[in-house]
């Protein structure tokens, strides 16, 4: 519910209250405010025996008062910057107080709040309710996402739950129960009570500690030690044993993350750690953030598959990082007391942007990709960029500021639409800081004096540490005095032309193209069962001929190919990878165009395309009249 909703609602509940007697009676005593009652302690508990139903059953207890009981289910999810709390998958709701069945209404303005009528002699009020787990590998964006299959689930606590009106998260506290499937494993960082056969008794907490600690449960769980003092672990949960068969040499990486991670930002701020990985092909894919652990989604053979292996090799750092930025360090106007206030994702770019670079940094320095791979990472991400043409209107800080209502945009059009590119984009603009820090101060500091001063202090245990964008200016001029207000504000608000390479140049590298595909750019097209000519021609196209998006500007959108159509022939022969790349290849020695035969719903065109670059792929080069200040900020410490 957007700012001007929640007025309109506040006003009109205003009004119904001042016409109540009840309101009236206590407008006489002297104006002063009732004190407000003391926060609530409320149980849920949660069935999940029937996880591969993909349906969860919640009960809860819920002290109340006669009147109205507001309740919220959660609508805005820390680290999911926007309204994506799974209300449509909310089902089975009913409201029970002294073994009578109560009335309840939705609210008009707000579908994330519940108004249940409360008769006299009612002191608590009994919840029911049922989540239903999207089927498939689809549903909504992160915990609306599928999270359940026959052998595993993830459980989001905020999707099983209700929580009353007039408190903060901090305030509320839960006491949480939860029943598995027989012969389930769990993993979480949440402190447990007891736990005997499925059913596990969690230590009583606050709503914010509560949502920020999923449960990763399975029959095929592997815990992987990383570190003590604090505890660590990589816990595994997979759909088959042989997904859990990871090569140790593959696993010998994840001690060396938590120890760079350490050395990045000479600080700590959690009790434990736990990585939260699950590999399943039927379970939405993506990662998301928590103080004291992550949920990170990947395909059933990402551990053991080299190509998949090497395509999120950098999720479990990103995540990881931000425990320091995002958990412990978060914008101000991020930083909300519950989660049905509306957040402004402005600093994103600090954010995600910052994250992003300093995950791929530990991903590099902790050996999970090899110095190669990681410059391979970097030149696409600088390549997709250079090529994007929607920075012909659309601004890097309004990427930022349109989150909250993009986040289901489609992939069609990615490249003219500009969705998510505060991620991308800023691991060059922070690349691009790290080398001005070193250049400013003759190589005495990096980027890591700036994680050791914004993210350091004494550590120990979770804590929130608010900034804005004068803090971050501040910091930077701390570590190595510099216009860097002026620096921000010409890489959010301009469009170019291109992308941002300077840190790249500074770093003693280029980006250069050849007819050669880079390891991760065979990895990408096999796992993704893609083609990607959008810097040759500007298409990238699905394995079977469908054109998944256009580059405006460069040839095959001028010449009128879109989005959702799908080339069937190429120079006369039917359509595969194999043949559009021959031909491409062919292109360069001769004068005839690249014909292509596309079908657009219903119809058949002929495109000719006067191209003769052949095929044409990113690489980063060194640049032998710079030092090679990249090659030490991937290096160890």
């Amino acid at each position: 519910m957007n700012a001007r909703s929640r007025l309109v609602f506040s006003l009109l509940l205003a009004t119904t209250l001042m016409a109540s007697p009840s309101f009236a009676a206590d407008k006489k005593s002297a104006g002063k405010s009732p004190a407000k009652a003391a926060p609530p302690t409320i149980t849920v508990a949660v069935d999940a025996t029937q996880a591969p139903r993909k349906i969860f059953h919640a009960k809860m207890t819920i002290p109340a008062t006669p009147g109205t009981l507001t309740l919220y289910y959660p609508e805005w999810l820390p680290g999911e910057h926007g309204p994506t709390g799974p209300v449509q998958d909310l089902a089975g709701l009913k409201f029970t107080g002294n073994g009578q069945e109560l009335k309840w209404r939705r609210d008009l303005l707000d579908g994330w709040t519940f108004h249940v009528e409360v008769p006299a002699g009612v002191t608590s009020v009994q919840a029911a309710l049922d989540f239903i787990s999207p089927a498939g590998s689809g549903g909504g964006p992160y915990t609306g996402g599928a999270s359940a299959t026959e052998k595993l689930t993830i459980l989001s606590w905020n999707t099983v739950l209700l929580y009353p009106s007039g408190y903060t998260s901090d305030e509320i506290k839960f006491q949480a129960n939860l029943q598995l499937p027989a012969g389930w494993k769990f993993a979480t960082s949440l402190p447990v009570e007891s736990a005997s056969g499925t059913e596990v008794r969690f230590k009583p907490t606050s709503l914010t500690l509560l949502v920020d600690s999923p449960i990763l449960s399975g029959e095929f769980l592997r815990v992987v030690p990383l570190a003590e003092n604090p505890h660590q672990e990589l816990d595994i949960a997979a759909d088959s044993a042989s997904a859990l068969d990871i090569p140790q040499e593959v696993l010998d990486h994840y001690p060396l993350l938590a120890e760079q991670a350490f050395k990045l930002f000479d600080a700590r701020h959690f009790g434990v750690y736990h990585f939260l990985y699950t590999l399943s092909d039927h379970v939405a894919h993506f990662g998301l953030e928590h103080h004291e652990s992550d949920d990170s989604r990947v395909d059933e053979r990402g551990m053991v598959d080299p190509d998949i292996r090497l395509l999120v090799a950098g999720l479990l750092p990103h995540e990881y990082v931000h425990s320091w930025n995002g958990k412990y360090r978060r914008p101000a106007d991020l930083a909300t007391p519950d989660y049905q206030k509306p957040m402004q994702t402005d600093l994103l770019w600090v954010y995600e942007g910052l994250t992003s670079y300093l995950g791929d940094v530990l991903t590099g320095r902790s050996g999970i990709r090899t110095p190669e791979q990681s410059r391979d990472d970097l030149a696409l991400i600088a390549a997709d960029l250079d090529h994007r043409s929607g920075r012909a209107w659309r601004n890097l800080q309004d990427t930022a500021d349109g989150v909250p209502s993009m986040q289901g945009a489609p992939k069609a059009w990615e490249s003219w639409r500009r969705t998510l590119d505060y991620y991308d984009e800023d691991v060059l603009n922070w690349l691009w800081v790290d080398t001005l820090i070193r250049q400013q101060t003759q190589g005495q500091k990096s980027i890591d004096d700036f994680c050791r001063i914004f993210h350091g202090g004494p550590g120990g245990k979770p804590e929130l540490k608010t900034y804005t964008f004068e803090d971050v200016v501040q910091t930077l001029n701390q570590v190595a005095p510099y216009d860097w207000r002026k620096f921000w504000s010409e890489r959010l608000t301009g469009h170019g032309p291109g992308a941002p390479l300077t840190g790249i140049e500074n770093s003693g590298w280029k980006l250069v193209y050849d007819e050669n595909r880079s390891e991760q750019m065979q990895a990408t097209e096999g796992a993704r069962h893609s083609i990607n000519a959008m810097y040759s021609v500007g298409l990238a196209l699905r394995d079977d001929g469908t054109v998944a998006d256009t580059i405006e500007g460069m040839l095959a959108a001028k010449a009128g190919i879109g989005p959702g159509m799908k080339i069937i022939a190429v120079n006369g022969r039917r359509f595969t990878g194999r043949v559009f790349r021959d031909a491409l290849k062919s292109g360069k020695s001769s004068a005839d165009p690249l014909e292509l035969i596309v079908q657009n719903t219903d119809y058949f065109r002929t495109f000719r395309l006067d191209y003769h670059g052949g095929e044409k792929y990113p690489h980063l080069v060194r640049d032998e009249s710079k030092p090679d200040m990249l090659s030490d900020i991937l290096k160890a410490r």
